[in-house]
Formats: C-alpha cells, sequence, structure tokens
C-alpha cells in the first residue's frame, strides 16, 4: 500500500529527493502515486509536517 501526503504538506520539497523512485510530484500540496510508490517510507523520515502516512 502507497503512502499518502495529507493537507498538513507545506509544500517544503524536503519528500521529493528523498524517493528513490521518483513518485512525488510538487502541486500546491505534494502527491505520491500509488502506482509508483514503493512504500519504502524514505519521505515520511524527512517530513517536517508530518504530513506523510501510509494509506
Amino acid at each position: 500500500m502507497a503512502h499518502v501526503i495529507d493537507d498538513n504538506c507545506i509544500a517544503c520539497g524536503s519528500c521529493e529527493p528523498e524517493c528513490p523512485v521518483e513518485a512525488i510530484s510538487p502541486g500546491d500540496i505534494y502527491v505520491i502515486d500509488p502506482e509508483i510508490c514503493t512504500d519504502c517510507g524514505a519521505c515520511v523520515e524527512v517530513c517536517p509536517s508530518d504530513a506523510i502516512s501510509e494509506a
């Protein structure tokens, strides 16, 4: 199951470079593509607003 980014996202960009499969895209809030996400959790560790969790 892929991780998701919720409305607590502050669009800081910390998560995007951490994703080894480039599943995270920028926007008003960042979005994780569930088709690409391998559920590694690297993004969770760097998110300063705790906006990323398991779906």
